[in-house]
């Protein structure tokens, strides 16, 4: 860190209860307990207005959690390796996961240690699990890079990637949305879900309530629900982004 150059700036945006829009640049660490060689950025939060809690972790080469994250009692957890190396131990087993790979781990499993012998960065995930009578989640390893895209919506331009199974047993989903320059969604959707995105690639055109936001690779986005949302995919190279969504289960009154 040094001195600015010029007067202090932010594309920050944050309506709490609606939505939102975190750079990169103006994330801070926060220190916890049990985690060293990182910077753990906080960027949602039930403060925020988010039902979950979501963490963006840059670490150095030999950064690690050497106590359990999302280890509260009926938390499941999700990681992703944006760039580097992972090693992971979660529900009795050791993962590595490198550039695109995920780790998804139920509720009551003694949440996630992880250790990286390069420099690297991870997004983490926690909620707590809805149960489902009959149901139970169970631990999904994957990379996303080794998956292929599907049309999403049936257009030739905006392509999904689905991370989760498609069972009722989970209560969430994580999803790659990628829209080619040009691409958009179908409509402005207004729904009861919330998510939190973290974009993976490219330049897009995010519309939130009736208010058009530029958003670039490697900003956070979260969404409260019913809060109307939808993109263009702008610039050079696809617009691309990992974000959570609630699913699967009523809503209580």
């Amino acid at each position: 860190m040094s001195y600015p150059n010029d007067l202090l700036s932010t594309r920050a945006i944050v309506k709490p209860g609606l939505y939102a829009i975190l750079p990169r640049g103006g994330l801070v660490n926060n220190v916890i307990p049990g985690v060293a060689g990182c910077k753990v950025s906080i960027v949602a939060s039930p403060k925020l207005g988010a039902s979950f809690v979501q963490y963006v972790i840059e670490a150095e080469a030999g950064g690690a959690a050497a106590e359990p994250l999302a280890a509260e009692p009926g938390a499941e957890s999700f990681l992703y390796c944006i760039e580097g190396r992972a090693v992971v131990e979660a529900g009795g087993a050791e993962k590595t996961l490198t550039a695109g790979g995920y780790l998804y781990l139920p509720a009551d499993q003694g949440g996630i240690r992880f250790n990286c012998p390069e420099a690297s960065r991870l997004l983490l995930y926690k909620q707590k699990y809805v149960p489902l009578a009959g149901k139970q989640p169970y631990l999904v390893v994957g990379n996303a890079n080794e998956m292929p895209f599907e049309e999403y919506e049936g257009m030739k331009n905006v392509f999904i990637k689905d991370l989760l199974p498609k069972d009722t047993a989970f209560d969430m989903n994580m999803h790659i949305l990628s829209f080619e320059p040009g691409g958009c969604h179908s409509f402005v959707e207004t729904h009861v879900q919330e998510h939190g995105a973290y974009i993976l690639s490219g330049e897009g055109m995010y519309i939130m309530e009736q208010e058009w936001i530029p958003i670039r690779k490697d900003d956070f986005m979260w969404f409260g629900p019913y809060v109307p949302q939808a993109c263009y995919g702008v610039g050079r190279e696809p617009f691309a982004y990992i974000y959570s969504k609630d699913c699967n289960r009523d809503v209580t009154i």
